[in-house]
């Protein structure tokens, strides 16, 4: 089945952190701390043109990671031992409450979906003659595979030496015409593909946002094979 990217509800730092130790593919209680932080640091940069409301999560995130690989970074006196004291112990405790929470809750809603089907009449249950809608096929995933790819292109995007300010030279409405004019001349097509249309890096981050903006207001289904591949765009 193809995944789905939601977009209704944000997820925090935490679930960003759990989608780039898994992304990365390394063991929660050994975090590369130096790695990670760099890559986080990458994101926030990205979810600086969000405006959400949970900005400040972010950073206070980012800001202990940074104080932790600092403290890494400290020379420890000899009488330590290796694995005492370990500056990352706290935040790897988090990461466990946290994804522990997360699939008790993702139980529940698989609970509550599956009672949905039933109506109950005194010490019996029925099955409902026309079962609710369901949603297109597919598994719910993360926004952060979306950003994943766009940290790629971000990476290859020309850098500027001096900055100059100005203003933006488009605007979310116009780049989403512009998304919508290209998906019009084919059924779907690569993010990587559109992105690579653009040159300018403000273009590039408005053009993203107004991609969420599509997807949000339903207008754009954005799918993947598996988790960490490439992703497609296709016009609803």
């Amino acid at each position: 089945m193809p995944y789905r990217v939601q977009l209704e509800k944000f997820e925090g730092p935490l679930d960003l952190l759990l989608f780039l130790i898994k992304k990365n593919e390394v063991e929660i209680y050994d975090i590369p701390i130096a790695e990670i932080t760099q890559q986080y640091l990458a994101y926030l940069e990205i979810l600086e043109f969000l405006d959400l409301e949970n900005a400040g999560e972010f950073i206070l995130m980012a800001a202990t990671l940074i104080r932790i690989k600092v403290k890494m970074l400290l020379p420890r006196p000899e009488t330590e031992e290796d694995d005492a004291d370990d500056p990352r112990q706290e935040l790897v405790q988090r990461l466990l409450e946290y994804q522990s929470f997360k699939e008790v809750a993702s139980h529940l809603d698989d609970l509550e979906d599956s009672q949905s089907h039933f109506y109950p009449r005194q010490n019996y249950a029925f099955e409902m003659e026309q079962a609710p809608e369901e949603e297109e096929p597919g598994r719910e995933v993360s926004m952060f595979d979306l950003m994943a790819a766009f940290v790629e292109i971000l990476k290859r995007a020309p850098t500027i030496a001096q900055h100059t300010v100005e203003r933006i030279p488009v605007t979310i409405e116009e780049q989403s015409a512009f998304i919508l004019d290209y998906l019009d001349k084919r059924e779907m097509v690569l993010f990587t593909e559109l992105m690579t249309q653009i040159k300018e890096r403000i273009v590039l981050i408005v053009t993203f946002v107004a991609i969420l903006d599509l997807v949000k207001n339903r207008r754009l289904l954005l799918s993947q094979n598996q988790p960490f591949s490439e992703i497609w765009l296709k016009k609803i």
